[in-house]
């Protein structure tokens, strides 16, 4: 089996030279492009399994080609590693499509133990059928295309992946702490509250698209729990 190809987006070409070689002792293949333009050819020329992308590149802005590629490709996975490691700025890149986002300076053994959940996480997901489909709902996982009645419904990184983590254990609550590791892998932990506007927001869509419909209801004391229409 070949190893995973890992692409970092990243003009500091020290850090990449570090990273590089520490990804390779992983057994990892790395290939490091120093602007936007050479992310671009790289990704062209070869799919990685998932792409390191920096913020703050000369010649574009890493939250937009997050939100390029994350349309592009639904399936690569995406770890913005970045100088902006505050609040907004995570929440920013998980929404737009980030998988995970890690702030600099980092510890090497956590950006290893990120990229080897992520990746443990698609081939889970590789594992599993493709799509969740319920009455009057669909989740494919490999396109990331939710369809509520005959709409599709554009939900953000992190609207989907609240989703997709209770449509998974349909009838089984799901506390705000476990929908929160859905969201994102590590230490970093949005607020209680973020969690339950984000799935306001989620309900919201899901109810436009489908007038009448509701899969997702309050479980009091408890959290959430995705309840399949009859």
């Amino acid at each position: 089996m070949d190893p995973p190809a890992i692409l970092m987006v990243d003009d500091d070409a020290e850090l990449s030279d570090m990273v590089g070689e520490l990804l390779a002792r992983e057994g990892w293949a790395v290939r490091v492009a120093h602007s936007a333009a050479e992310g671009e050819r790289a990704l062209a020329a070869q799919r990685p399994a998932a792409v390191l992308l920096d913020v703050m590149l000369p010649d574009a802005n890493g939250y937009e080609l997050c939100r390029r590629w994350r349309a592009a490709h639904p399936s690569l996975g995406i770890v913005m590693l970045t100088a902006r490691g505050e609040p907004l700025d995570r929440v920013l890149g998980l929404e737009i499509g980030a998988d995970d986002y890690l702030g600099k300076p980092f510890e090497p053994r956590e950006l290893v133990a990120r990229l080897r959940a992520l990746l443990r996480r698609q081939q889970g997901a590789a594992a599993e059928t493709s799509a969740l489909c319920f009455k009057g709902l669909t989740i494919d996982r490999l396109t990331r295309e939710v369809r509520a009645g005959t709409q599709r419904v554009a939900l953000t990184s992190i609207e989907y992946k609240l989703l997709l983590a209770l449509a998974r254990s349909p009838g089984q609550a799901q506390s705000r702490e476990q929908l929160n590791g859905a969201v994102q892998s590590g230490r970093y932990r949005p607020l209680d509250r973020t969690v339950d506007v984000q799935v306001a927001r989620l309900r919201s869509k899901l109810r436009e698209a489908a007038p009448g419909a509701d899969w997702i209801v309050t479980v009091r004391g408890e959290g959430y729990v995705f309840v399949p229409r009859e």
